[in-house]
Parts: structure tokens; sequence; C-alpha cells
């Protein structure tokens, strides 16, 4: 007898619980045969997530078995990954002259979240370009400007002025 069929002959007589309620108490209470071991619970997506946008060689072996798994498992998924490190790889060493090839192969894998990046890289496409290529980058601006927005937005009623004037004196 199933979980699910207990869960419907108790229903007949009256339960009014949920069947998550029945599984649960199953799982808890019930004894296991021998010998008996449950299956792991499948990985999560913010796991699946990291296996496949970290570097291949900060992976743990027991990481890189289980993104294994889970690539042979689903081709749009491996897929995905392969494009996913081939764009890392030319933001890592400033390849931007494989830019155009990339997006056509990105157009043409028809997946959905990829297919849409490499069209909207067309909408500046020479600002990316230049972003790929070359060594500069507005890191340090962007942290002062991040900076200047924090202490404006504490300046309008969330800080007192004792935390306010130790952020500008400290900055």
């Amino acid at each position: 007898m199933t979980v699910l069929d207990l869960y419907r002959e108790i229903t007949t007589r009256g339960f009014c619980g949920h069947y998550s309620t029945v599984r649960d108490w199953a799982r808890r209470d019930l004894p296991r045969p021998e010998g008996f071991t449950p299956i792991p619970p499948p990985p999560s997506v913010r796991q699946v997530t990291r296996w496949l946008t970290r570097h291949p060689a900060t992976l743990t072996e027991e990481e890189k078995l289980h993104r294994k798994a889970v690539l042979d498992h689903c081709p749009e998924l491996a897929s995905a990954a392969e494009m996913t490190s081939s764009f890392a790889e030319m933001l890592t060493t400033l390849g931007g002259t494989r830019l155009p090839n990339w997006i056509t192969e990105a157009a043409d894998a028809n997946l959905p979240g990829i297919s849409s990046f490499a069209v909207g890289l067309h909408s500046d496409f020479d600002a990316v370009i230049a972003g790929l290529t070359t060594g500069w980058n507005s890191g340090p601006v962007e942290g002062a400007v991040n900076r200047i927005k924090m202490l404006k937005r504490q300046m309008f009623g969330r800080a007192s002025f004792g935390l306010l004037r130790k952020r500008v004196l400290l900055a």
C-alpha cells in the first residue's frame, strides 16, 4: 500500500487533512525495511546554478560529479552551460573579438534566456565590444557613486545626525 492509497482510504473515512500531512507522518513514523536507504533529494536550483557558473577548477570532485550528472540529464542545460562558460571566458580574457560569433551561436541555440541576452547585446554593440577588449573599467567610479547614494539615502530621515557625521568623516 502506498501513501497515496492510505490517504485516499482515510479521506473516505472522514480525514480532512492534506496529503502532505499523511506523507510526512509516514516518512517520520512508519518503520522502514532493513537496508532501506531513501533517495537523496534532487539538487536545488541554487546548487545547480553555482555548479554551472563557477570556474570548473574551483569545484570539488563531488561537485564535478553532480554537475556532470545534471548536464548529462538535460541537453538544453548542457548547451546553456557551454554558452555561459564561453562568454565568461571572453569576459575574463578580454576576448571581445569573438563576440559576433558568440552572438550568432547563442541566437541559433534557441535557449530563451541566452538568445534574448545575445539579441540585447546588439543594442549597444560598440560599447560591448569596447568593454570586452579594453582593460579599462569604471569600478572605482561606481564605488564612489554608490557611496554618495548611500549617504543621500541616509540624509532623508533614515539615520541620525551623529551617524551621518561619522559616515562623512570616516569616508
